[in-house]
């Protein structure tokens, strides 16, 4: 077993004072957006087995079967299959979809062929893989979850008295539901800026008047004036998570995630493509190919289990979230030993084997290690399912 050391991305939505009041350190006064826990080359986990530091993906690399066990090896091949992170939003995060694993695996050969550099800022596919996720509530989180109905989105676009904003609800309520937020979509996102601008600020000043449900649309242009994306977060579904729920999101979903602290597991992947609510790069025209237009109400997620691992289920083999709720004095939970898995304490003092654990610490079990876990606090367990 590894403790991890872990690297802080430094995004700019991120909350400047929400991981450091996890991790029990002083802020920075800088935004710290996310720790990332695994072997994506991104910003790979580092271990020290006594002979100096390695990452995390180097480790794996030197022996795929005796790090991630055989099963795993020959279900996902030689790396690990997710990427398991502490999100600290203190600003929305753009707008986004992730691709199923053909159109990720396409768009990342079209753009190698082309000789599209893995970190430029017009590259939308930094991988082959697909990125399924989970993201589950440490504090109350507030986010954006797939489309609504078209007819509720109508209604509210019309609540507004925006006269911009009347061709859009129109187009939902005369159109079936996947052709209506299709043609919304595209228009939102095509229209002339200048022109948008104007219906951004129209709607904002509206959405402050009246308050209430259009209150988080009011702010969302605090941090992005004149953004289309503002106008594409009415189409979808606003959601409040407590501690402790989660929402699973599949490829094609659209999304964003406001403000909270939350565990995220992933497919280890680094594709996102964009819609709006931020100044990266949008490709409108490879959005539309991965937008699923299905409105649905969000499933939001507890866990299921009773005293002991409590599991949040998930239609993806790459990761598996569960959680232990640790008291002091309560027999220790022996964890299965057959995959790879990476252990989370979140509040509290644990010990996982050998180690001790406070908020925001981390350990790598490799496939193959028998380890128990105790103590007084809060635990998630990411691993796979062979």
């Amino acid at each position: 077993m590894d403790r991890l050391t872990n690297t802080i991305r430094p995004y700019a939505w991120g909350s400047p004072t929400a991981l450091p009041a996890l991790l029990g350190v002083e802020p920075t006064g800088e935004p710290q957006a996310e720790l990332w826990m695994g072997a994506h080359p991104g910003a790979p986990s580092r271990v020290d087995r006594g002979a100096g530091v390695r990452t995390l993906a180097e480790v794996i690399a030197a022996d795929p079967e005796g790090e991630l066990g055989a099963a795993t090896v020959a279900k996902f091949g030689p790396r690990l299959p997710f990427l398991f992170k502490i999100l600290a939003a203190g600003a929305p995060l753009s707008l986004q979809v992730h691709p199923d694993l053909a159109q990720a695996k396409a768009g990342f050969e079209a753009e190698e062929r082309r000789g599209i550099p893995i970190d430029a800022a017009h590259r939308n596919y930094k991988d082959p893989n697909h990125k399924p996720e989970m993201i589950c509530a440490i504090t109350t989180f507030d986010g954006l979850c797939g489309f609504r109905s078209p007819q509720a989105s109508a209604d509210l676009f019309e609540g507004l008295g925006v006269n911009s904003l009347k061709p859009y609800a129109d187009l939902l309520r005369a159109h079936p539901e996947e052709a209506a937020l299709r043609e919304v979509l595209t228009a939102v996102l095509s229209a002339d800026r200048e022109q948008m601008a104007r219906t951004v600020a129209e709607t904002a000043a509206a959405a402050e008047r009246l308050g209430g449900e259009y209150a988080t649309y009011a702010a969302l242009v605090h941090e992005y004036p004149g953004d289309p994306g503002v106008i594409a977060a009415m189409l979808l579904n606003h959601v409040r998570l407590q501690p402790g729920e989660a929402l699973f999101l599949g490829a094609g979903v659209p999304h964003a995630y406001f403000d909270g602290l939350g565990v995220e597991l992933l497919a280890n992947s680094d594709n996102v493509l964009r819609a709006g609510l931020t100044p990266k790069h949008v490709d409108v025209p490879e959005l539309l190919k991965i937008v699923r237009f299905e409105p649905s109400d969000p499933t939001v997620m507890r866990p299921e289990g009773d005293g002991g691992e409590e599991v949040y289920e998930a239609p993806i083999d790459e990761f598996r979230l569960s959680r232990f709720l640790l008291a002091p004095g309560g027999a220790p939970h022996v964890l299965p030993d057959g995959a790879p898995q990476i252990l989370l304490c979140t509040a509290g003092s644990v010990r996982a084997g050998e180690l001790a654990l406070s908020p925001g610490g981390s350990a790598f079990v490799p496939a193959g290690e028998k380890v128990e876990l105790s103590g007084n606090g809060t635990v998630f367990r990411a691993t796979v399912v062979v």
